[in-house]
């Protein structure tokens, strides 16, 4: 018989047990997670939270760090007034490997099996394999066409991304656009915020984040204006439930692809052509520098921006941060670290391969 106050620990033993196991089945995840029990919990959270102006999962976030402090700021007074004995150390282990297994439990069941997923690729039957040369010239060569027509249209209404309204409402009406050819984009009850966190996020090295815990994508308000339309397409991937960083990609270029927006088209674009640049780079770094030259000087000058913005916000934390997350990633079915980011362009032209030129 099991006691009463055991009965927490037993049920999220059996839980996180029963979540790792099935996670070594993709299509069961796929079909019935990904599929399933996620399109209905996101959903509801999105219906949940959706309608609050704020991030309350940064408010959450916020929470939590001023409770770790004072929780640090308590040890600390123990420990010099030397009343931190075995009882209390017992005690503190317990609580703290009940909350990791409870925040384990949550976060998979509210999104993280979507790591474990067949994912975007599959459900578009594209057939990925090793870039060649000649495959990649191509694609670089028709981004920088793109990036170029785009230049002059795209900076139009650039200004009018700083109004939240106009910036998440063109990413929503982009995935409408798309969800009406391929039903698996549909976005139902969207919830697109901007953190409450941008300086820090600044500092920290990141343009958006979602929050699995409460169905909300957040986006850095005050990085470059023309990185904006992309990432806010790549966090609604990830509420979509593509978790790994290279389906959000891809599912964010796919819908700001459909938009009507220049800037949006523009946005999408240019990162396409920052990601699929080191692989040429290996590939044939002679080429990149050619297609590098062709940039219109207005395209160039963004490169610049983002690279100067970027800049000046480093910091040691930020490379701490970024070999942590690196590592979240590597944890998290993702073996290339945050390289997994520019895998995208590996899709990309498997994309052009199936549909040719005048998919993209």
């Amino acid at each position: 018989m099991i006691k009463k106050q055991h009965l927490p620990w037993v049920v999220l033993v059996l839980l996180t047990t029963g979540i790792k196991v099935f996670s070594f089945f993709p299509d069961a995840v796929e079909r019935y997670y990904s599929n399933g029990i996620y399109q209905v919990t996101a959903r509801l959270q999105r219906w949940l939270l959706g309608w609050v102006p704020f991030s309350v999962g940064d408010v959450l976030y916020g929470l939590l760090g001023i409770y770790l402090i004072y929780k640090i700021i308590e040890l600390v007074k123990l420990l010099r007034k030397r009343q931190a004995g075995k009882t209390y150390w017992v005690s503190t282990m317990k609580r703290v490997l009940f909350t990791v297994l409870l925040v384990y439990v949550s976060f998979n069941l509210l999104w993280g099996l979507n790591y474990n997923r067949r994912g975007i690729t599959h459900q578009l039957g594209l057939s990925t394999k090793k870039l060649t040369k000649e495959e990649l010239s191509e694609v670089m060569e028709l981004l920088v066409y793109k990036i170029n027509k785009l230049d002059s249209s795209g900076k139009i209404n650039r200004s009018d991304l700083a109004n939240e309204n106009i910036l998440f409402g063109a990413a929503i009406s982009s995935y409408k656009n798309l969800g009406k050819k391929e039903n698996i984009f549909e976005y139902p009850v969207p919830s697109i915020k901007s953190t409450l966190f941008v300086y820090l996020g600044n500092y920290l090295g990141y343009t958006g984040y979602y929050n699995p815990f409460t169905g909300e994508g957040q986006v850095n308000t005050k990085v470059p204006l023309f990185v904006q339309p992309f990432t806010t397409c790549h966090e609604i991937g990830h509420q979509l439930g593509y978790a790994k960083e290279n389906e959000a990609n891809f599912a964010g270029y796919l819908s700001a692809k459909n938009s009507r927006d220049s800037a949006f088209l523009y946005s999408v674009y240019f990162e396409l052509y920052s990601y699929g640049r080191p692989y040429l780079y290996k590939l044939d770094s002679s080429l990149l520098t050619k297609l590098d030259k062709q940039l219109q000087p207005g395209v160039k000058n963004d490169f610049r921006e983002l690279q100067h913005f970027f800049l000046q916000y480093e910091n040691p934390v930020e490379k701490i941060i970024d070999k942590l997350y690196g590592r979240y990633l590597k944890a998290n079915e993702q073996p290339s670290g945050k390289v997994t980011y520019s895998e995208v362009i590996i899709w990309l032209t498997a994309y052009y391969n199936k549909y040719g030129k005048d998919a993209l």
